[in-house]
């Protein structure tokens, strides 16, 4: 038995190597900056919070204590408030190798990305480089694994999005995408569980592909055939409206959320995801499946389809909720201001605190949007919104009972917000 350190434990790949090993008989301490429920979830895995973006070589020295190899799964595609893409793929790698160094843990597996030793487009695979060129630079023992697109029962950023496009009748095709070579995520498990061995093969980097070139359309199709549905209706997007979805992508990216579109996803795919898997089959034995026979292996469930079914609505809902709530409250604000204060003081208010509780009003309904804007604060937000909405209800019933009857009904109409603000708290999380 071994004790493997593997960083980024919460993430697609991260959580099943993680998971995988620990079901061997490894001891497995998983690192990841945030921890969330994953104790809970996994239990038999030790963990510990680090942040590889900032820890310092002396940090990491403490947490290498006793560890016989080191496999690190963390990465980021687009530097933001919520992550710093140079930090974790370079300063956090070359702190982590010599802390490896000094703590006289030899076995590193490392996941890069595919096609960084060739092109980088992007913040994201120039640091990958760099990041990797540190490790090949030591006196370690390590494995540098790249990638293809990795698919597998879970989903996560670009994974994702490939189910929640498969879900819609029209799918819009973006411009200047290259193929790609997508890789079963079981095969990438299995893989490391080869090399993580102290006898295995070392120094020495990889290309991690599937069997098959496929455009993104051609990919979306598996996935939708997999969910059961017939061909979607292909549309080729201009250019400019491409743009504008990316750049919508980074202003997301801005208020801390991590939307797979993004400019970096932009330059990224242009290159492509191809390369050569015949060194890994080599060295390793494992034959890579298609993404066509681990989809027809495991059926999609109802789950799957819910899923796919809700991955574009989410965005749709806290936008809409976002607007909701800021366009209320520069309403109560602005042109609506004298028309609240009139509708309160006819259900009885007193004169100096109808224009208290209209401002009131209003300045609460726009923290709760732009609360709901900013991925920090947008799970608080949307209790808040509950909160408001529920008091709303009740201040209505007592001042302006009438308005339940009302043909607009602006108090019926309080519940399916409500329901709203339910359907956006359980799909907050990404993973």
């Amino acid at each position: 038995m071994s004790r493997i350190l593997v960083i980024g434990a919460t993430g697609l790949i991260g959580s099943h190597v993680a998971a995988s090993l620990c079901a061997a008989g490894h001891a497995v301490t998983g690192v990841a900056r945030h921890l969330g429920s994953a104790s809970r979830r996994i239990p038999a895995i030790g963990w510990e919070a680090v942040d590889l973006a900032r820890a310092s070589t002396h940090e990491w020295r403490r947490h290498l204590a006793g560890i016989d190899a080191v496999v690190n799964c963390a990465g980021a595609l687009q530097s933001g408030p919520a992550d710093d893409v140079a930090g974790v793929h370079e300063r956090g790698l070359t702190a982590l190798v010599a802390a490896c160094e000094a703590a006289g843990v030899r076995r590193l597996v490392h996941f890069s990305a595919m096609g960084v030793d060739r092109i980088t487009p992007s913040e994201f695979s120039r640091s990958k480089r760099a990041g990797d060129e540190a490790l090949m630079a030591s006196g370690l023992d390590w494995v540098i694994l790249r990638p293809s697109v990795v698919l597998g029962p879970s989903a996560y950023g670009a994974s994702a999005l490939i189910r929640g496009l498969a879900a819609q009748p029209i799918l819009p095709v973006m411009p200047d995408t290259a193929p790609l070579q997508p890789v079963a995520l079981e095969d990438v498990v299995a893989t490391v569980a080869f090399f993580r061995k102290p006898e295995a093969p070392a120094r020495l980097a990889l290309e991690l592909a599937g069997p098959d070139r496929l455009d993104f359309a051609r990919l979306i199709c598996l996935y939708r055939r997999w969910l059961g549905h017939a061909p979607a209706r292909e549309i080729a997007l201009p250019g400019w409206l491409a743009g504008l979805v990316y750049r919508l992508g980074d202003l997301a990216g801005l208020l801390g959320w991590r939307p797979p579109v993004r400019s970096t996803a932009r330059r990224e795919i242009a290159r492509g995801a191809v390369g050569d898997a015949s060194e890994w089959t080599r060295i390793t034995g494992i034959v890579p499946r298609s993404i066509e026979s681990m989809l027809n292996a495991r059926p999609a469930s109802v789950q799957e389809g819910w899923f796919a079914g809700l991955y574009l609505l989410k965005p749709l809902v806290l936008v809409s909720l976002a607007i909701f709530w800021i366009g209320s409250g520069l309403a109560s604000l602005g042109q609506g201001y004298a028309s609240g204060i009139a509708m309160m003081q006819q259900g009885g208010a007193a004169a100096g605190l109808a224009p208290v509780a209209v401002v009131g009003g209003g300045l609460a309904d726009l923290l709760v949007g732009i609360g709901i804007a900013i991925r920090r604060t947008a799970r608080l937000a949307l209790l808040a919104g509950i909160a408001v909405a529920l008091f709303y209800a009740l201040a209505g019933t007592l001042l302006t009972p009438w308005l339940w009857l009302d043909p607009l009904a602006p108090l019926l109409k309080i519940a399916p917000v409500i329901a709203l603000h339910l359907v956006a708290l359980a799909t907050l999380q990404d993973r």
